[in-house]
């Protein structure tokens, strides 16, 4: 599926010799309780949290509740909560398990992280790892560590998951159809991502409750930094390039720029709970009484040589019946492969996907290579169908096909108890692949600001 995996899922299932024993640290985000949201095999049901006796642990908590309380196939977890404000040094000290889960305030992540791989622990960390070109050496000594300690420290790439994105890497690897990456040119990049997320959501059958943290640009950082991770990822993945790329010789980021989502007191209040947007986060907003949220950026650059075009968007509220939205568009020599969100017959959208011929005369050819490649993979994708829509291929995708967000934690996990029972045998570009991302993010943090938030 990535990388030259196969299905994780389908493999893990006699693979995990040992019990992975599941311990979270510090939780801040929703994030943490996905992890959780289904029993696994191979996870013992007795969970760890240490943490600071604070809102954070307590929303986490609910969410576990929750899933040990529904009607629909609940969770049986057994949790060791273990609070106060030496939580770390308790925590590295006692280790009950083998694996820290970390998905909490962004700033201080990466130093979780090494505390742990440098005292011999897993680690399943959520996105992302440095917000600042500061940080970033830190990601090396993270690896070297966990090689001292025979361990490793594994990212949730989540969006990996979502079915048109595994499709788009199927296609853009298939020469028949896709060709070769074009290079494209900084006015028109051979590959273009962005997403659009919404700041006020349901997870989990509940309404959100934000931390005023995360509007904190020196604790969460830019979302250049943070959701921007997984466009980067994706980009790397998508062009899946041999030998693998190292941010060092083969990535160049051009140009980056951000600009605010602004928010008044009530969407704030409405976010959070609180009545009030705290006067600090005011402050380092600069435009009082309303909250100037940095949520949006640009990034250019080059991998390889070839343009490329990041961009994430927060909105405060989704159009009803909206959801979170990705859109890509990959340049071929022969055709373009698409994902945009299209309406349905009830007006809400969802990520389709699109294949079109770079040249319009081939359109007859291209939508017989699209047939042929969806013939290919029914056994992986059965129901996969390719329809003319007269300029451009439509590859509709079944219901059964679709997951949500908060499924593809259930996939990451997988991935992680495979590589937990393998670890001889994780992919090598994984490791590069994570420098690439947060050298792409880090940088674009640099330069938006040495040209100034707009």
């Amino acid at each position: 599926m990535d990388c030259g995996r196969s299905s994780p899922i389908a493999r893990v299932e006699n693979a995990v010799i040992r019990p992975i024993r599941l311990i979270t640290l510090a939780p801040g985000h929703f994030h943490a309780a996905l992890v959780q949201k289904h029993m696994a095999l191979g996870v013992h049901p007795r969970a760890y949290v240490y943490a600071p006796l604070d809102d954070d642990l307590a929303a986490h908590l609910a969410k576990l509740a929750g899933f040990n309380s529904r009607e629909s196939v609940p969770t049986a977890w057994e949790l060791d909560v273990r609070t106060g404000p030496n939580y770390l040094e308790r925590c590295l000290r006692e280790q009950p398990g083998n694996t820290l889960v970390i998905a909490g305030r962004n700033r201080p992540k990466i130093d979780l992280i090494l505390a742990g791989v440098t005292n011999g622990l897993f680690i399943l960390a959520d996105k992302p790892w440095v917000i600042r070109a500061a940080d970033f050496p830190k990601l090396e000594r993270v690896f070297a560590e966990a090689d001292l300690r025979d361990v490793f420290a594994k990212d949730m790439m989540t969006e990996r998951f979502e079915i048109t994105s595994r499709l788009q890497y199927e296609l853009v690897r298939d020469p028949d159809v896709f060709g070769k990456w074009t290079t494209g040119a900084a006015d028109r990049p051979a590959l273009t991502l962005e997403s659009v997320h919404y700041l006020k959501k349901t997870v989990a059958g509940s309404p959100l409750r934000r931390p005023p943290w995360w509007f904190d640009v020196d604790v969460a950082g830019e979302a250049i930094a943070d959701v921007g991770t997984h466009l980067a990822d994706l980009a790397l993945w998508l062009f899946n390039s041999e030998p693998a790329i190292d941010y060092r010789r083969d990535v160049k980021v051009l140009d980056a720029t951000c600009w605010p989502t602004r928010l008044s007191r009530e969407q704030f209040t409405s976010l959070t709970g609180l009545n009030e947007i705290p006067a600090e986060l005011l402050a380092k907003s600069g435009d009082g009484p309303d909250l100037l949220y940095r949520g949006n950026g640009t990034t250019n650059l080059q991998i390889r040589g070839i343009h490329t075009r990041l961009t994430t968007r927060w909105d405060y509220e989704a159009p009803l019946g909206q959801i979170d939205s990705h859109e890509s568009v990959a340049l071929g020599t022969k055709s373009r492969v698409i994902i945009r969100p299209t309406p349905n017959a009830q007006g809400a959208k969802a990520s389709e996907l699109f294949v079109s011929a770079v040249e319009p005369g081939n359109h007859a050819w291209i939508v017989k290579a699209v047939r042929h490649w969806c013939d290919d993979w029914q056994e992986q994708y059965p129901g996969l169908l390719a329809v003319d829509r007269g300029d451009t291929v439509h590859i509709q995708v079944p219901d059964e096909l679709r997951t949500v967000h908060e499924d593809h934690f259930a996939a990451v996990f997988a991935e992680y108890r495979e590589d937990f029972a393998n670890r001889r045998h994780i992919p090598a570009v994984e490791r590069t692949q994570l420098l690439a991302k947060y050298f792409i993010t880090t940088r674009a943090v640099e330069l938006a600001y040495g040209r100034g938030m707009a």
